[in-house]
């Protein structure tokens, strides 16, 4: 792939499948960037890509074909979980840089073929699990280093999003494979693997996603961890992880940090766009060849594929009711 010179500068000709919230949350911060411009993009509503485009840059065009013919570098697929596949597939097969949104796809079968795809076309791969590039996980991951990690406490306790997709289990995967797969991807990064997971629900919305579940979670490593997750509040209630080491707890998620050690303790607050800005930073930099920092960087698509994989097992296991071997 020929990353464009502009002058003596190089830069990254960017196009976006889907141009939703999310969408918009990436183009904000990438035109921000001097060495990416903001070539064309495309939705199933041709209304929301050109008001797109006409916010942020670019020009909106009809179809995939249309974008992969426009001369760009990387992709951003920021579809919703049942939209992904196509996209992904023909960019990389055109041998575009890709960068998903999360999650990788509403089941795992999808996510699989995507990412055999993917790795035969060899291209750059990001996963939007921006938790990764956050100051608290890297200060997190300095304090657990080198510690015998014995007991992990995952939540993420929230309410119902605002998407007409989202409570339909076979369109959004359920809340477990699209909200909390932030967290399982944090603890795989903090933790280590999960080889296995047994998870219970307590009712489901009308379009089958849970209303809450409680999971266990046995690591390769030894150590035994929980996830909790709900959907029935008004708000955003707590999202992230308790990690327990001998002699340290350390609590973390996108945007705090809790640290106890002894008898002290120090709780801190981070900016939550920080890590948001980073993962499009450390894409670009991977596309244009710079060395990226890998405290700053987000997963590629084999390792999200891991972290999915993990979600959807414990949505097998929410619905069988019985242990599941994570795949």
């Amino acid at each position: 792939m020929a990353v464009r010179a502009h002058g003596h500068s190089a830069v990254c000709r960017i196009g976006f499948v889907g141009t939703g919230a999310v969408a918009r949350r990436h183009a904000r911060v990438l035109t921000g960037f001097p060495d990416v411009e903001l070539v064309a993009a495309m939705d199933v509503d041709p209304d929301r890509a050109a008001a797109f485009t006409e916010a942020h840059g670019g020009r909106p065009v009809p179809d995939l074909g249309a974008l992969l013919t426009a001369g760009l570098d990387a992709v951003y697929v920021c579809v919703p979980p049942y939209a992904h596949g196509p996209a992904e597939v023909q960019a990389a097969a055109a041998g575009m840089a890709l960068f998903v949104e999360k999650p990788l796809a509403a089941d795992e079968a999808t996510a699989e073929w995507v990412g055999r795809r993917i790795a035969t076309a060899g291209v750059v791969t990001r996963v939007g699990h921006h938790w990764r590039c956050a100051e608290p996980v890297r200060r997190a991951r300095q304090l657990l280093s080198g510690r015998r990690i014995r007991l992990v406490s995952g939540v993420w306790l929230d309410r119902v999003p605002p998407v007409p997709w989202w409570s339909d289990r076979a369109r959004s995967g359920g809340p477990l494979v699209e909200q909390a797969v932030h967290v399982l991807d944090l603890a795989r990064f903090l933790v280590g693997e999960v080889t296995e997971v047994h998870a219970a629900t307590a009712g489901s919305l009308p379009g089958g996603a849970d209303l809450a579940t409680g999971a266990l979670l046995c690591f390769r490593n030894g150590a035994v961890g929980t996830l909790a997750t709900t959907c029935v509040l008004d708000a955003k209630h707590r999202t992230g992880l308790e990690i327990v080491a001998d002699g340290l707890i350390v609590g973390v998620g996108e945007d705090w940090l809790d640290i106890r050690d002894g008898d002290s303790g120090h709780r801190a607050d981070y900016d939550v766009m920080a890590p948001r800005i980073a993962v499009d930073r450390a894409f670009i930099d991977a596309v244009l060849g710079r060395p990226v920092d890998h405290d700053r960087d987000a997963p590629d698509h084999a390792d999200a594929l891991r972290s999915h994989r993990l979600a959807c097992a414990l949505a097998r296991s929410s619905e069988s009711g019985r242990a599941e071997t994570v795949r």
